[in-house]
């Protein structure tokens, strides 16, 4: 069994780090490139033409792997929430890319398009998986077990659609959001063990290689971007995760670096419509740390840093 993990973990590391040398010639050849906004920050200005839609393959490697290793998973129904979560958020995120590219603007798909297919999937899961599940969470630290009725919808609903946008935000960086989503997988991976859920700590496992192989090629000077496929496809992930293992709650801290992205936007523009005043220098709040004088790498290790900080409270929170 423990083999079978580090052959998940290593496959999808290696086929990644295979697979990219093809990818990015191939995607500047189609001229696949990202195109930075006219408003964002002079020193991104450089990145533009730099290949992107490169979460393809750490969304499609986990998958192969998992049908080699596990096809019986497939039949799970638990495992094809996660599965079909990150294949559905992530081909979202390609139909925004692909309009990206072609059209040479940031615009892609209109907001409220993207909110009703992320909205659709979220409903999808939902129904599906109460259909098998108790509609409860645990609330940890408390040892209480409590039965939401209806309110569980209204909590997957949130969780897919804020995850999924709060690790879209996070996605500015070199390195920022593939690292920060290894970390935040990790707890994911020791809460599928203890659970004996271990098709889905597999999967996880393959999909934290593949990240791996990927980050090699996205630190800085990053030679391609992940895109929307990959960022909603990992927020899409860590949500599905978080419902079939019950750790809905611990989403929050876990994935606090995402969240306080998230919260920046949000925060941002409702201030600033109210005031036409900022309160921060530039959202997300990457942002407002590059304009502060930090380097990029900086706040890539800083982020990186408040993640693990976040995922081991997440840890602790879970066994106390």
């Amino acid at each position: 069994m423990t083999l079978d993990y580090a052959i998940a973990f290593g496959a999808g590391l290696i086929v990644t780090l295979l697979a990219m040398p093809v990818l990015i010639p191939f995607l500047h050849k189609i001229k696949f490139g990202q195109v930075e906004r006219e408003e964002g920050l002079a020193s991104h200005k450089a990145k533009g033409g730099t290949p992107t839609m490169g979460g393809i393959i750490f969304v499609i490697v986990p998958v192969l792997i998992m049908l080699i290793l596990r096809p019986a998973a497939f039949v799970n129904t638990e495992m094809m929430i996660v599965i079909l979560a990150y294949l559905g958020y992530a081909f979202i995120g390609f139909i925004d890319d692909f309009i990206i590219v072609v059209k040479k603007n940031n615009e892609g798909l209109k907001p409220s398009y993207k909110f009703a297919l992320q909205s659709l999937l979220a409903v999808i899961f939902y129904l599906v998986y109460q259909s098998i599940a108790q509609t409860s969470i645990y609330l940890p630290v408390l040892h209480v077990t409590w039965e939401m009725g209806f309110l569980y919808f209204v909590l997957v609903f949130v969780m897919f659609t804020a995850e999924s946008n709060a690790v879209n935000f996070t996605d500015g960086l070199d390195g920022l959001c593939a690292g920060t989503s290894m970390i935040a997988l990790f707890p994911y991976v020791i809460f599928a063990l203890v659970q004996e859920k271990y098709d889905l700590a597999l999967f996880l496992l393959a999909v934290s290689g593949s990240l791996l192989g990927y980050l090699k090629f996205n630190l800085h000077p990053a030679k391609i971007f992940m895109g929307d496929t990959g960022s909603l496809a990992l927020g899409g992930l860590f949500a599905a995760s978080a419902m079939v293992l019950k750790q809905e709650v611990l989403l929050v801290i876990i994935g606090g670096v995402f969240l306080a992205e998230m919260l920046s936007v949000v925060i941002q523009v409702g201030y600033y419509k109210k005031t036409k005043k900022r309160i921060f220098k530039m959202a997300p709040l990457h942002h407002h740390f590059e304009l502060s004088g930090y380097k990029e790498t900086q706040v890539v290790i800083l982020f990186w840093s408040a993640g693990v900080v976040c995922a081991l409270i997440g840890l602790l929170l879970a066994f106390i």
